[in-house]
Formats: C-alpha cells, sequence, structure tokens
C-alpha cells in the first residue's frame, strides 16, 4: 500500500531547490517520484496506490501539450487547482501502465477541519473564517481514503472517488493523452526516464 496523503498551498510563488514552483512539487512530483521509485516493490507486491486530490481539480485543467505550463501570474488556488488535477490525471496513467499488478485511486476529502492552506492565500481564507465549522472532521475526511485502501471492491481502478464512490471527475482528468503527457512530462523534470 503507498498513500499519498501530504498536501500544501503557498500563497506566493516559490521556487523550489529543483527550480519547480513549490505546490507543484509538493503535491504532485514528490507523489510521482516516489512512486517511481518504489516500483518494483509495489509490482511485486500487487500493491495499491491510493492519492488525495481534491474538488479543486475541477479548476486546474491545461491544454493538450502544456499539462505542466505555469508560466504567467501566480494565484495560489490556481496552482493548487493544478496541482489536484495532476493528482486525477496520474492515477489514470499509473493504472493504466502499472496494471494489473498495481491498481491506482484518488478522492475527495471534502473540506476537512484542519490547518490546511491557513497561509495560502483564497484557499486559507476558509480556515480563517467561522465556515470552518461546517467543515469534516480529520476523521470524516480520512474515511474513503481508509475505505480506498482496504476495500474490496466499490472503488474503481484510475477513478476519482468521493465518499466512498466513484465520482464524476473534469472531463480534462479524463483525457489519455493528457494523462500519457503529464507522465513523461514529470519523469523529465525529476530526471527519471
Amino acid at each position: 500500500m503507498l498513500v499519498h496523503n501530504a498536501g500544501a498551498s503557498f500563497g506566493r510563488r516559490e521556487l523550489t531547490v529543483d527550480g519547480h514552483e513549490r505546490t507543484l512539487q509538493v503535491d504532485h512530483l514528490a507523489p510521482y517520484l516516489l512512486t517511481r521509485l518504489l516500483e518494483e516493490r509495489l509490482r511485486t507486491s500487487g500493491a495499491r496506490v491510493v492519492t488525495t486530490s481534491s474538488f479543486a481539480h475541477w479548476a486546474g485543467g491545461a491544454r493538450r501539450g502544456h499539462v505542466l505550463d505555469s508560466r504567467g501570474r501566480y494565484v495560489a488556488s490556481r496552482a493548487y487547482a493544478r496541482a489536484k488535477w495532476c493528482n486525477v490525471l496520474l492515477t489514470r496513467e499509473l493504472a493504466r501502465r502499472w496494471a494489473p499488478e498495481v491498481t491506482a485511486t484518488c478522492f475527495d476529502p471534502g473540506a476537512v477541519a484542519t490547518s490546511f492552506g491557513r497561509g495560502g492565500g483564497v484557499i486559507g481564507l476558509a480556515f480563517r473564517t467561522p465556515l470552518v465549522a461546517f467543515a469534516r472532521t480529520p476523521a470524516q475526511g480520512a474515511d474513503t481514503l481508509v475505505w480506498l485502501a482496504t476495500a474490496d471492491d466499490g472503488w474503481r481502478n484510475g477513478r476519482y472517488h468521493r465518499d466512498r464512490a466513484p465520482a464524476w471527475s473534469a472531463l480534462s482528468a479524463r483525457d489519455d493523452v493528457r494523462a500519457g503527457e503529464l507522465w513523461e512530462t514529470s519523469a523529465r523534470l525529476v530526471g527519471l526516464p
């Protein structure tokens, strides 16, 4: 089992020492790299990979040929949405490339009352208002993750889930051409073949 549950959103554009936009590196490139580095072990053990995405992915799509293009004015919520969109696309491509040895799913935990995003622009704004009282508890947010990691059936390989069921993802996040492009571009950015 490999669970990618770390994530972040940053209020201003920052580049990592690797030269990548920080939100993209934390939320997409790091899980991609870890998954690729564990490929042999995941394949030989029949592993399941579960990735935390977000409903925000609906606002993160990109045109074919530009899946990781981050030029232009930086907007924290847009950078986060793009990274979460990458999570959905990567799940699709991982399921396609490594099946049947490895299965991959992703999910939206919903708005969860944690300290996530407190410093990050518009996303963090909701966590600094009374609206947080309407958010899910951490246990409620983790419910679908635990289900995806342990359930024998009900979930779908390569799909996006919410509340223990397959859910609709953005049309652009179901594009096999973009998914393949994301895989190849991500490999180049992290220095893998």
